[in-house]
């Protein structure tokens, strides 16, 4: 069929046109809106200008075709092969292309806002400027593409593979890349604030000057990449692989980094107020000097001394540990959560539930926090449900007068500086418990279930990784003196009330606080 008889039979009404084959032709300009090209061989064509909307060219063959400036908002191209293809200013929004074949094709400044790209095949595409805003390109295969000063904003990668392609000044505002590879990617001053880049594959990719306000970097691998200059000011980055990251000059103010690997890695320069020192990995990394003040401008900057990233970095977070002597069960689960969630709205201090570990004769409950300072007060407020909370709260207090009555000349002013908001803390958690206690929204499901009953143990781990213990229970993993001193007997009770600070060492005590980190620098 010739491009006459074409357009003759589609004036006359006709628009199944599946099939036909059409290579080399001059279409440029013509209107085929809502016509059947299904199937069609277009390859070479020249379809410059053409009104190709809502129409069906499902598994078309376009390779090597001219479509500049064609309308084909829409339109179907699920499988078809445009490899080559000249889409430069094209319309494709709204259009589906599915599994569409698009190697190396030119989509300059082309508009796919909303468009199906999900397992299409992009690798060395040009798409410099183009439109993408809201399109679907999950599981595409964009490797080594071109996407210079795109706009994907709230575009869905996820899965995607953009290995190698150039995204600089690209839009991912509140893009969805979650699973996508990345590796060796130049993201050179692209935005990504708010975008999910949990889990990507970031290794050696190039960020410098790129924003990732407000992104999700959970877990994402960022080995080796270049971040300098990056804006990741309140990013979510926990567990987040920086080994041998560039990290110069970066902005991380308020970001949230607990369990990042910074392993040999530069932070010259970095911006880090309200930003963790604790529960990261340092090990190995070039630190000069980062800037604490509020807005980065350089008005707080602290130098840090050969060797100063382990004093100003600590890869322990403070925790209290609480050992009961028994698994977890459901019903004590449910016990165990419906009281501390009662508790945080007393003590908001301990809203952020524990990490459970459960094995099959012990259960682990671990409080983490951003401060040793509040270990004592979190311990104290942490094990009220359990039978031993009476006793464990007495060595507390005991430890504490402990270590005030042995400070005087033995802790310098940084270390007694702690002792005092240890203290502080801890009087105000004993009030808010005695309030907590009488409170008639206090839930009494514990006094009903063992769970709460059996023997516990309580040690407190410092951001140094230094251990001390604050009560072992005696009938503690000794199945015979659990059974006979069982909760009610009053021998246990007055075996627990006996129980001593473990012959607690002063000296070991002042250097559990000496290990504390400072935060006032």
């Amino acid at each position: 069929m010739t491009v006459e008889e074409l357009l003759k039979k589609y004036a006359a009404g006709e628009r199944n046109f599946a099939g036909i084959n059409l290579t080399e032709a001059n279409l440029s300009g013509v209107n085929l809106s809502g016509a059947n090209l299904k199937g069609a061989n277009l390859s070479v064509a020249n379809l410059s200008g053409a009104n190709l909307s809502k129409t069906d060219l499902t598994g078309a063959k376009l390779n090597i075709a001219r479509l500049s400036g064609a309308h084909l908002g829409g339109a179907n191209l699920t499988d078809a092969d445009l490899n080559v293809a000249y889409l430069v200013r094209v319309d494709l929004k709204k259009a589906n292309l599915t599994g569409a074949k698009l190697i190396r094709a030119e989509l300059i400044r082309a508009e796919l806002s909303g468009a199906n790209l999900s397992g299409a095949n992009l690798s060395g595409a040009t798409l410099t400027e183009a439109t993408l805003r809201g399109a679907n390109l999950s599981g595409a295969n964009l490797r080594g593409a071109h996407l210079s000063g795109a706009y994907l904003t709230e575009a869905n990668l996820e899965q995607a593979n953009l290995q190698g392609a150039d995204l600089s000044r690209a839009d991912l505002s509140s893009a969805d890349l979650r699973g996508t590879e990345l590796r060796q990617a130049n993201l050179t001053q692209a935005i990504l604030s708010g975008a999910d880049l949990s889990g990507v594959n970031l290794r050696w990719a190039i960020l410098s000057g790129c924003n990732l306000r407000w992104a999700d970097l959970s877990e994402a691998k960022l080995s080796g990449a270049d971040l300098s200059r990056a804006d990741l000011c309140h990013a979510n980055l926990l567990n987040a692989s920086l080994v041998h990251a560039d990290l110069s000059n970066a902005y991380l103010i308020r970001a949230d980094w607990i369990g990042a690997d910074l392993t040999g890695a530069t932070l010259t320069g970095a911006k880090l107020h309200a930003a963790s020192r604790l529960g990261i990995k340092t090990e190995g990394m070039t630190c000069k000097w980062v800037d604490l003040s509020p807005n980065g401008d350089h008005s707080q900057i602290y130098w840090l001394n050969s060797g100063g990233t382990n004093e100003f970095f600590h890869e322990t977070l403070p925790t209290v540990r609480i050992v009961i002597d028994s698994p977890l069960d459901q019903g004590a689960h449910f016990a165990l959560a419906a009281t501390y969630y009662q508790i945080a709205q007393q003590y908001p201090s301990l809203s952020q539930p524990p990490t459970i570990e459960v094995s099959s004769r012990r259960t682990v409950l671990a409080f983490k926090m951003d401060s040793d300072d509040k270990l004592f007060a979190t311990a104290y407020v942490a094990i009220i449900p359990f039978n031993d909370a009476a006793t464990t709260q007495k060595n507390l207090i005991a430890l504490m007068k402990m270590i005030q009555s042995h400070d005087a000349g033995k802790l310098n002013v940084k270390e007694s500086k702690h002792v005092q908001l240890s203290s502080k803390d801890l009087n105000q958690a004993i009030s808010k418990v005695d309030q907590i206690k009488i409170s008639s929204s206090f839930p009494k499901i514990g006094e009903s279930i063992n769970f709460f009953q059996i023997p516990t143990q309580m040690i407190l781990i410092n951001s140094s990784d230094q251990k001390i213990s604050v009560y072992h229970h005696p009938a503690f993993g000794k199945r015979q003196l659990k059974k006979k001193y069982a909760p009610n007997n009053a021998t246990t009770a007055k075996l627990a009330e006996n129980t001593k600070l473990g012959q607690a060492n002063i000296s070991s005590i002042l250097d559990f606080i000496k290990g504390f980190h400072n935060i006032d620098v």
